[in-house]
Order: C-alpha cells, then sequence, then structure tokens
C-alpha cells in the first residue's frame, strides 16, 4: 500500500460516506473494489480485515478498521477536522447525532431496504410503510432538533462528517428500495436539503461522482446505478 489508506469500497455503498471524507481531508488514499455480486464481502480474506462482512473496511498503519461512524470518528480525531476536537464543548452533540444517524436512521434504512430478511412476504408493505413514517419522523427531529444544537457542525459553512453522513443516507431513502422509494418532501425538512445542495457543489462530490459513475446532483436529484 503506497497510499496511508486503502478503502475496500462498493459503489453506492457506505463507503461513498468515507470517500468524501477522504477527499474532504484532502487525504491520498487507494481504493479496492469489493464485489457484491460475486460475494467478496463474504470472502476468507475480506472477513479477515472486516469480520462482520460489511462495507466499508479503511486499512490504516495501525490496522484495518470498520463500521462507518468509527472510521468517520477515527479519521477526524486523527486529522483535526469534521468533528469537534475533544475540548470542544460542542463534542458530545456531536457525538450524539453522528450516532444518531448511524444507529437510528441508518439502521432504520437497513432494514427498509431489505423487508423481506425481517419478516414474512406478505408483511413486507406494512413493515415498509412503518419504517417510512419512522425515517420521516427521524428527518424532522434532525432538521428541528439536531440543526439549531450544533454550533455549525450540521449544515454549517465547511462539511462535517454529520454532512456527509446524513447525505448519503438522504440519497438513498429517494431511490431504494428502487420500487418503492421514499419521496421527500422538501419544505418538511429544507434546511437537510439546503446541506445536500451545497455539498453537491464541493470538490469532494464531483470526485465521488466520477469514481462510481454516479450522476451529477447525486443527493438532491439521486438516480440508482442502473438508470
Amino acid at each position: 500500500m503506497t497510499s496511508p489508506y486503502l478503502l475496500h469500497y462498493a459503489p453506492d455503498n457506505a463507503s461513498l460516506i468515507i470517500r468524501l471524507a477522504l477527499e474532504e481531508l484532502n487525504l491520498k488514499y487507494e481504493t479496492i473494489l469489493v464485489d457484491r455480486g460475486l460475494s467478496e464481502h463474504q470472502s476468507e480474506a475480506y472477513l479477515e480485515l472486516n469480520p462482520a462482512g460489511r462495507i466499508p473496511t479503511l486499512v490504516t498503519p495501525q490496522g484495518p478498521i470498520s463500521e462507518t461512524a468509527a472510521i468517520l470518528l477515527w479519521l477526524a480525531d486523527r486529522h483535526g477536522a469534521l468533528l469537534p476536537p475533544i475540548s470542544d464543548p460542542f463534542r458530545g452533540a456531536t457525538l450524539n447525532w453522528l450516532l444518531f444517524l448511524s444507529n437510528t436512521l441508518h439502521a432504520d434504512m437497513n432494514v427498509l431496504f431489505y423487508t423481506c430478511r425481517y419478516g414474512p412476504a406478505e408483511a413486507v408493505p406494512e413493515i415498509r410503510r412503518a419504517l417510512q413514517n419512522r425515517i420521516v419522523t427521524h428527518l424532522k427531529i434532525l432538521e428541528i432538533k439536531a440543526l439549531p444544537r450544533l454550533n455549525g457542525w450540521l449544515g454549517g459553512d465547511n462539511p462535517s462528517a454529520l454532512d456527509l453522513y446524513l447525505a448519503a443516507l438522504i440519497r438513498w431513502v429517494q431511490i431504494y428500495p428502487k420500487e418503492n422509494g421514499l419521496l421527500l418532501d422538501p419544505l418538511n425538512v429544507h434546511r437537510l436539503v439546503d446541506i445536500c445542495r451545497r455539498l453537491e457543489n464541493r470538490p469532494s462530490t464531483l470526485a465521488f461522482c466520477e469514481a462510481e459513475g454516479v450522476s451529477p446532483h447525486p443527493f438532491t436529484r439521486p438516480r440508482s446505478l442502473s438508470h
């Protein structure tokens, strides 16, 4: 590995959040595709790096790190950006909402995207409706409660780890599952949409789009990679 970091990624996967972070930090990194179609995320070699078989994994000089929020926190602490330092009075609140994105919003979205794993086929429509309602509530909480309390660590002039994570989640919830994506009302979460719109103009997003073959406006007018 000639660069400090090696990102194991899959197109339009949670690895895109880490790619955005590495670009925002202007760090040198290399990538290696994990082909989910060939179940490479379950291969013996990959499971040595990430025993859960999930994507992403970031290989660092100190060893591999998995779990998106953990990678973001590690990069932020090591490179002094994306999250408040330990001494910052907004550190606790920012970590609170980072874990809300990871453990609450993203977790519910995973169930929405893979509903067939969590119940019988006849229950899938009802489960999805319930999850969509929960996700709308989560987004309203971020809009109404989180933004005013974070002193610019969400929706500020410079993107934070929260902004990067949020933009990816807003992308996915609009296009997955493909037959039943969630139609967001921009008027209800206009400040969150504005975060996404501003992020689309940054070099980090342009690099992501070019690297993964994603169409322009990936967060505000997203299209799945199959389109």
